[in-house]
């Protein structure tokens, strides 16, 4: 079964008002596990992002000039988003503006262009009532590691929320699935334990590139060194 975990950036909330899509970051699943087939854009959304996203995302203006537009690259969105299920953090939210973007090139909107869309965020909520189920909050929970994750980005989001799913799905804490097999033997109990393959996928020279033009960008902003620049601790 193939899968894919998307995450967006946005310029604000509310596609309506004109608000636009700055990046997207999808994750791909097969059969439950990380093959490293990702697709990531950052996206020009030719105006400027609010102040509360920008705080949020930190992808500046300058940053983005330079970037494709969404319709550059929304044909090779939906070929690679085609086959599968989705799976959205808050779904409501990202579809809305993928459904605007999509509708602004005459193109179907993105249920019809996937294999259906899963709500992590109602799947949470079922599963811990009343209790705070934002993604910060689940990899808190389920023990997964986010303590790189200082701003928002699309791709470090759907990464995230790949391991939270799984997690959540099985009652596994990490990507180490079937990591323990119970069962019975000659009437006896007999208990093997086998550790799946993890994949680790290492961000490209192209991503870091980025990631360092946005800091740099930041630093430009505050006229010294930005927050994220600095080693917890300092």
């Amino acid at each position: 079964m193939r899968q894919i975990v998307l995450d967006t950036e946005t310029t604000g909330l509310n596609p309506r008002s004109g608000d636009r899509i700055i990046e997207i970051g999808c994750v791909e699943l097969l059969n439950r596990r990380l093959t490293g087939n990702n697709f990531h854009y950052y996206l020009n959304p030719e105006r400027d992002s609010d102040p509360g996203a920008l705080a949020v995302h930190g992808l500046t203006t300058e940053f983005l000039k330079d970037k494709p537009k969404f319709a550059d690259i929304a044909k090779e969105l939906c070929e690679f988003v085609s086959d599968a299920e989705i799976i959205i953090h808050n779904a409501p939210f990202d579809v809305g503006f993928l459904d605007a973007e999509l509708e602004k090139l005459g193109l179907p909107v993105f249920p019809k262009q996937v294999q259906g869309v899963v709500d992590t965020l109602v799947q949470a909520k079922e599963l811990h009532p009343g209790k705070r189920n934002s993604l910060d909050a689940l990899c808190e929970r389920y023990g997964i590691s986010n303590s790189h994750r200082t701003l928002h980005g699309a791709l470090l989001d759907a990464e995230l929320l790949a391991e939270v799913y799984l997690a959540m799905t099985r009652g596994q804490e990490s990507l180490t699935i079937d990591m323990h097999n119970d069962y019975e033997a000659d009437g006896e109990n007999d208990v093997r334990a086998g550790l799946a393959e993890v994949l680790i996928v290492a961000p490209t020279e192209a991503e870091l590139a980025e990631h360092e033009a946005i800091l740099t960008s930041l630093d430009k902003q505050v006229k010294g060194s930005c927050l994220w620049r600095q080693s917890v601790g300092d």
